[in-house]
């Protein structure tokens, strides 16, 4: 797959980020995991990230990594495209994303660096170093400490042939129409805000129709719906699943940090496709607060 077909996938349908398998002792569960995909994949997602964010892409290991890409790779051949998340330190991003090109991943997120905060200059030598170092396509994702600037990313685009898409999980609606007017057709723009539903009609405003799904994890019948509700602007189904399920959904995950996370684990293990325990430094959820999100998940029905 070469990079303009990764990005024609990209700009449209809906995008999810599978969580990442662990047994009780948190290693990493690939039998697990490969059934997870397998059922997932029916479902119609039009590709899936594979140690992402929401797959814990910061607490894996360098072997680990490897055996995650593989493994989606190897269980999603033929049926629908992997993009494997990549970040960290330059050199750490630039190793894992030549390790799954080499598996035979169809592109790249890359995830912010590690910790230390970077102008303009040093975040575009870093982005511009791993598109460099792989054939296949990447998708930058604009959050936390890596933001760039229209400016900068028009330099980017020139430079690198193979970045096709821009990911945001900044919220920053100027930035975001500024970057849009800016670049125009160059990227396949992507909807990356944690809960990315609550915000999908206005990104579809602005000309990011497609966005990643967490809670496609558990809950995929009613993600794909809430979409379908997006692209066709029924506004009527959107609201009446923002009242009944996300709003309340955003209460219980609000109420501890890094429970973006944790309450997709959560929801996966209440309907059965339990992924194993986060890794620290996350935390499970509360009982009570698994009581709730119980509640939320049958009140809509099989899935």
């Amino acid at each position: 797959m070469n990079p303009q077909d990764l990005k024609s996938i990209v700009s449209s349908g809906l995008l999810s980020f599978p969580v990442t398998d662990f047994d009780a002792q948190g290693e990493f569960n690939a039998q697990g995991y490969a059934a997870r995909l397998e059922w997932l994949t029916p479902y119609g997602a039009s590709a899936l990230f594979a140690a992402g964010g929401t797959g814990e892409y910061f607490s894996l290991s360098g072997p680990e990594y490897g055996a995650v890409i593989k493994t989606a790779v190897d269980t999603c051949r033929g049926k629908v495209p992997i993009i494997a998340g990549a970040g960290g330190p330059t050199r750490t991003a630039i190793a894992h994303a030549q390790e799954a090109e080499r598996l035979g991943a169809h592109g790249v997120l890359l995830l912010p660096h590690y910790l230390t905060e970077a102008g303009q200059e040093g975040l575009i030598a870093h982005v511009e170093q791993v598109c460099k170092s792989v054939k296949f396509g990447v998708i930058v994702y604009n959050r936390n400490v890596c933001k760039l600037t229209p400016e900068s990313l028009a330099i980017l685009a020139d430079r690198c042939p193979n970045l096709i898409g821009f990911k945001d999980g900044v919220g920053d609606i100027e930035m975001m129409m500024s970057i849009y007017l800016k670049m125009g057709e160059r990227f396949s723009y992507l909807g990356g805000l944690p809960t990315a539903e609550v915000y999908a009609a206005a990104y579809k405003a602005l000309g990011t129709p497609v966005y990643s799904s967490a809670v496609f994890n558990f809950i995929p019948k009613t993600a794909m719906d809430f979409y379908e509700a997006v692209r066709t602007d029924d506004h009527a189904t959107q609201h009446r699943l923002l009242k009944s399920f996300f709003m309340p959904y955003l209460d219980i995950r609000n109420k501890g940090q890094g429970y973006a996370v944790s309450i997709v684990k959560a929801g996966a293990r209440l309907v059965g496709h339990g992924a194993g325990p986060v890794r620290a430094p996350l935390t499970d959820l509360k009982p009570a607060e698994m009581e709730q999100l119980d509640q939320l998940i049958r009140a809509l029905g099989p899935q």
